[in-house]
C-alpha cells in the first residue's frame, strides 16, 4: 500500500467511526493536553486502535484522537504528537496532518514546549510564532511529491496566518497574558543544545527554540491550510548563565503557561 493509500485508508476508518466532521485541527504538545478537558468531547479513539497511525512514546503526550467541539466549533485534537527523535520519519510525524485535511479540517492550530534563546522572554510566558526556521535532518516532503495534496514546491511566504497572528496578539494583550511574537527554530533532538548552538540559533535570528512544529506547519501549508502556532516557554537558553535542565520543571513550566494558552486558542477558534 502506498503512503497515500495509508492516508486514505486511515480517514475512511475514522469517518466510519465517528461520522465527525471537524473544521479545525489542533496539536497539542508537551504538557499541554489539558485543553481536552474544555472540549465538549463527543467521541474518543487511541492511536493505537486506528490503521497505520504511530504511537506516541513520549511520556507527557497521552495518545488519543479527540472528536468534540470547543468555543462552539467542531474540532479533531491530538492529545499528543510524534516527534522526529523517537524514530519515526517525517512522512510518519507528519501523516496525521494529511489524515485531518482529508476529514475537512480548514486550519490547523498547533502548541508546542520550547527553550528560549531572546532573553528578554520569561520561564512561562507564550510566543506566537510568526516565522520559523527548519534545522531538523529530514524534510517531510522529501522523496516523490503527492501530487493530489499539493504541489512540488510549495510557497512559503506566510507558514502562519498573518491574521491569526494578529488575533492572537489581541486576545493575549486583552487578558493580560504574557505573549511575544517571534521565530521558532526547529532541531531535531532529542537533546537540549549546548551553550554554542543556543548563541548560534540566536544569531540566525530565532527567538526559541524546539522539536517540532515545523513538520506539520510545513505538509499542512503544503495542502494550503492555513496554520497558527503558539510556545510555552519552559526554559530559557542562555548560554552564560545555563542551568542543567530538568524535564519536571519544564513540564511544570508548560502546566503554568497553559492557562494563556487555552484562553487564546479557545477565542481564536471564535474568530474563524
Amino acid at each position: 500500500m502506498t503512503y497515500s493509500e495509508q492516508i486514505h485508508q486511515t480517514a475512511d476508518y475514522i469517518k466510519s467511526e465517528t461520522g465527525f466532521e471537524p473544521e479545525f485541527g489542533i496539536i497539542l504538545g508537551t504538557g499541554l493536553g489539558a485543553l481536552v478537558n474544555d472540549i465538549d468531547i463527543q467521541q474518543e479513539i487511541d492511536y493505537e486502535h486506528i490503521p497505520n497511525f504511530p504511537v506516541s512514546t513520549v511520556e507527557s503526550h497521552k495518545g488519543k484522537l479527540i472528536f468534540g467541539t470547543l468555543s462552539g466549533r467542531n474540532v479533531i485534537a491530538m492529545q499528543g504528537r510524534f516527534h522526529f527523535y523517537e524514530g519515526y520519519n517525517m512522512k510518519e510525524v507528519t501523516f496525521p496532518v494529511r489524515v485531518m485535511k482529508l476529514l475537512g479540517i480548514k486550519k490547523l492550530f498547533v502548541s508546542n514546549a520550547a527553550g528560549a534563546v531572546n532573553l528578554d522572554y520569561q520561564i512561562s510566558d507564550l510566543m506566537i510564532i510568526d516565522d520559523h526556521i527548519d534545522l531538523m535532518k529530514e524534510h517531510p516532503l522529501s522523496g516523490p511529491n503527492l501530487d493530489d495534496f499539493g504541489p512540488r514546491f510549495p510557497d512559503m511566504s506566510e507558514p502562519y496566518e498573518r491574521k491569526m497572528v494578529e488575533q492572537g496578539m489581541d486576545i493575549a494583550k486583552k487578558h493580560g497574558i504574557p505573549c511575544h511574537k517571534g521565530v521558532y527554530a526547529a532541531v531535531s533532538g532529542p537533546n537540549l543544545e549546548t551553550r554554542a548552538e543556543y548563541r548560534y540559533i540566536r544569531i540566525i535570528g530565532a527567538d526559541a527554540v524546539g522539536m517540532s512544529t515545523v513538520p506539520e506547519v510545513g505538509v499542512a501549508r503544503h495542502m494550503g491550510l492555513p496554520c497558527f502556532a503558539i510556545s510555552a516557554i519552559t526554559d530559557i537558553g542562555d548560554p552564560d548563565n545555563l542551568p542543567e535542565i530538568n524535564i519536571a520543571n519544564i513540564l511544570a513550566a508548560a502546566a503554568k503557561a497553559e492557562k494563556g494558552m487555552t484562553v487564546i486558542i479557545q477565542e481564536l477558534i471564535k474568530f474563524q
